[in-house]
């Protein structure tokens, strides 16, 4: 699609079953410049509360995406990328753990580079709530192997808070083969071997439990991470 140069930005929000929380994340946004495209691919109501929620709040442009199949959180967040119309895009979580503030703040780290992500995990960082002992754990650990199997030196490759310009990833989606969580590191990894820039961004998060992050999960993110590493093309 051809970027519009009348939306400044593009924000993608993945909503799988996020009925309880979606309004929550809207009335959060006091306003934005841009478009928000809200996937919705579950099996709850969440598209018809954003179709409400979009037809009340007349100063927010929001598109809601359906479909009636599991697209998985990287399948969710390629769909709605293939579909943004803005020069600069991005994708962040429906749980509101990154406000869209911060959003805006990486969007402006875009003027320098060609890709913007949030961190958890650098100096200036700021955890409101933080995550459980395990699952901080559990992320140095997956970091360290992300480092190892794919040589990428970022601190935090799954917070969900992140930016591109359009020019940069746009020729880069078609290649993408990751559909699970593991979606994020593919992405990185393919944009850093086409030698874009990339801004590691310390930012203000929240843990709002409840995560869709399960073990099994994890494990489907192990085996997408070795295939895509060892079998790329």
């Amino acid at each position: 699609m051809t970027p519009s140069p009348e939306i400044p930005y593009s924000l993608v929000i993945p909503a799988y079953n996020e009925e309880k929380r979606i309004t929550r994340l809207f009335e959060a946004i006091p306003g934005f410049n841009g478009e928000l495209i809200v996937v919705c691919d579950g099996t709850d109501r969440t598209a018809d509360v954003v179709e409400s929620i979009a037809g009340k709040r007349t100063d927010l442009n929001i598109r809601c995406l359906r479909f009636d199949h599991r697209l998985g959180k990287g399948g969710g967040v390629l769909a709605g990328l293939s579909a943004a119309t803005a020069p600069r895009v991005g994708y962040f979580d429906a749980d509101g753990s990154t406000s869209i503030k911060e959003m805006l703040r990486l969007f402006a780290m875009l003027d320098s580079a060609e890709a913007a992500i949030g961190s958890r995990w650098v100096p200036g960082s700021n955890l409101v709530i933080r995550q459980g002992l395990l699952r901080r754990l559990e992320s140095r650990v997956f970091n360290l192997l992300i480092r190892v199997l794919f040589g990428l030196s970022f601190h935090d490759t799954q917070c969900g808070a992140k930016v591109f310009r359009r020019s940069a990833i746009g020729p880069l989606l078609p290649r993408m083969k990751s559909r699970g969580f593991e979606f994020d590191v593919e992405l990185l990894w393919r944009i850093h071997n086409a030698g874009c820039t990339i801004a590691e961004v310390p930012i203000e998060w929240q843990n709002m439990g409840d995560s869709r992050v399960q073990k099994r999960d994890m494990i489907r993110m192990l085996r997408g991470l070795f295939a895509i590493r060892f079998n790329p093309d």
